[in-house]
């Protein structure tokens, strides 16, 4: 896979007339404007101490691109001395959107700063013929694909945390509960503007009549991602981890709301509900933030704030140990 160099961004389309053939063509030229160097400017410059690529994942039945942040060699001596260090699963948000590339700037700073390798998948999109669970899948099964590899990836299996955004802080929840049932412990779980909720109460909250309209996201995308996520004949609850019956036993979380976002209330909630739990979790606000600010750091200045409040949570939780002394 690769970036293109220039190009504009698509009009909106009528999210809810839209056919299916639209959503593919709007999702194909929106998301080369996600990953030309026109959208820097809004997506933020990678950090030059991490090194990028893409590579696949070869599964049983399929094949998925993941983008893979490394630091880069040489830099101090605390990473030359380091042949395994901690994984973070990144999973993008965008729901029928979206692709890793537009998470560069923070998740090149991760992987340069804790240091880690930081993994972020390149998941399925929403579709009438994709729901949710299949994005969910595909997360799971690389999940366990290189932690079953460590070798190959130069990581700690045991020093593995979650990180997602928006739809993909769904996906990474989602997971992270899984992980427990399946007897996979995980050392944290990062949910930055999480919608957790895809029942039939999803746009009863209220900061969804509160922000309804706002730049990054509004109602009408809401109801789409809703349709396309819980096809008939599907569950919603066994999707929506607000209403998940067992919320102890999870990797301790910390779940980041941007104040001015629909789905802040879902956060919010979902917090409590761990919390409550007795999974250990911190709720971090940013007033006046709004959805996927974290994603766009040349125009949401509270986006520094929250990357650095990230890191030193995934620093302590992940912290390794080498030469005798934590590596920080």
């Amino acid at each position: 896979m690769s970036e293109a160099t220039a190009t504009e961004r698509p009009p909106e389309p009528d999210w809810l007339t839209m056919t299916a053939q639209d959503l593919v063509a709007y999702r194909d030229a929106e998301n080369r404007f996600r990953a030309s160097d026109a959208a820097r400017a809004i997506t933020g410059d990678p950090d030059p101490g991490a090194a990028i690529q893409w590579q696949e994942v070869a599964l049983p039945d399929r094949e998925l691109p993941v983008r893979v942040y490394r630091p880069l060699r040489g830099r101090d001596d605390e990473i030359d001395g380091l042949a395994e260090m901690p994984l973070v699963l990144h999973v993008h948000g965008g729901g029928f959107v979206g692709t890793a590339v537009q998470c560069d700037w923070v998740n090149s700073h991760l992987a340069a700063r804790l240091p880690a390798v930081v993994v972020s998948v390149e998941h399925r999109l929403l579709a009438p013929d994709t729901p949710l669970a299949a994005a969910v899948d595909d997360v799971w099964d690389v999940l366990r694909n290189v932690l079953e590899h460590p070798a190959q990836w130069g990581i700690a299996p045991a020093r593995t945390a979650l990180f997602g955004e928006s739809c993909g802080a769904l996906i990474s929840a989602l997971v992270a509960i899984r992980a427990r049932e399946a007897g996979l412990r995980l050392q944290a779980q990062v949910l930055v503007n999480p919608a957790v909720d895809v029942t039939g109460t999803m746009l009863d909250h209220a900061s969804m009549t509160e922000h309804a309209h706002t730049a990054a996201l509004a109602l009408p995308q809401l109801r789409l991602f809703q349709r396309l996520a819980v096809p008939p004949g599907t569950d919603p609850r066994a999707l929506s981890p607000l209403y998940a019956d067992v919320l102890d036993g999870l990797a301790p979380a910390l779940v980041v709301v941007p104040t001015h976002d629909p789905v802040a209330d879902h956060g919010r909630r979902y917090a409590e509900r761990l919390q409550a739990a007795g999974t250990p979790t911190r709720l971090s606000e940013y007033a006046g933030a709004g959805h996927a600010f974290l994603s766009m750091p040349g125009v949401a200045q509270q986006a520094e704030a929250a990357r650095a409040e990230i890191l030193e949570f995934l620093r302590v939780s992940l912290a390794v140990r080498t030469g005798g002394k934590a590596l920080r």
